[in-house]
């Protein structure tokens, strides 16, 4: 069933015109490109997802907000630990310079304060980095809508193009039969069922990044809201 499935798609192909054959071509390229971004989506996802449990983790159970920046851990560069780290170099260079001594040696948060306003500038600054790093995780996403909603309609194109022309020699022979005819437009729809076999696991693919994305995504809106809740409630004077 398949050997013949992928016998008629070959013959289909060296019988399209050189359009219909570009058509595939292109088609083909594009799977290519989609399927490579889907593999690297997949593992970078998998990577951040499980990096950013553990900083999350070692974040939220250290003693004050500050002790996992100020212990300088070696950075994986994760969303999370990104956003972490920018608002607490933001706030920690907000402080007073005895204030920073003071953190910075293990001497506690006494006289570590910010005001309302420097607060407000700080939430400002990690609400920026998350929205930076949530571009960073969806990157790839739009290439692989592109080639799943593109593939099926040039596969419509190519086969329409095709029908197109067996029409036209159709007209010029005077005449038709089915033994004209078939190989024509069984070449036409070539395209199109190339482009569905493309966008097929295509969307699928898309639909099951989408949705670990918004997990990410979700994960990481509520680090941040955790994260400046505690900066205002360690240091807000």
């Amino acid at each position: 069933m398949i050997e013949f499935f992928a016998d008629s798609l070959v013959n289909g192909f060296l019988q399209s015109s050189m359009m219909g054959k570009g058509i595939v071509l292109v088609q083909l390229a594009g799977s290519v490109v989609m399927f490579a971004v889907i593999i690297g989506k997949v593992k970078e996802l998998s990577h951040v997802g499980r990096l950013s449990r553990r900083v999350s983790r070692d974040v939220m159970t250290g003693r004050d907000v500050l002790e996992y920046y100020l212990a300088r851990h070696p950075s994986s560069h994760t969303a999370i630990e990104n956003i972490y780290h920018e608002t607490c170099e933001r706030a920690f260079k907000l402080l007073s310079p005895d204030a920073r001594s003071g953190l910075a040696h293990g001497q506690g948060q006494q006289g570590a304060a910010l005001t309302r306003n420097e607060v407000e500038l700080v939430k400002s600054h990690c609400e920026h980095i998350l929205d930076e790093e949530e571009l960073r995780i969806e990157h790839g996403m739009g290439l692989i809508a592109t080639v799943v909603a593109l593939a099926p309609m040039l596969g419509l194109l190519g086969t329409v193009w095709g029908v197109l022309d067996a029409f036209a020699d159709m007209g010029a022979a005077g005449s038709a039969t089915i033994a004209t005819m078939a190989p024509a437009i069984s070449s036409a729809l070539v395209t199109t069922v190339v482009g569905l076999l493309i966008a097929i696991p295509g969307v699928c693919a898309f639909n099951r990044l989408s949705a670990t994305v918004r997990g990410l995504t979700a994960d990481m809106e509520g680090f941040a809201d955790d994260l400046v809740g505690r900066i205002t409630l360690e240091f807000q004077a």
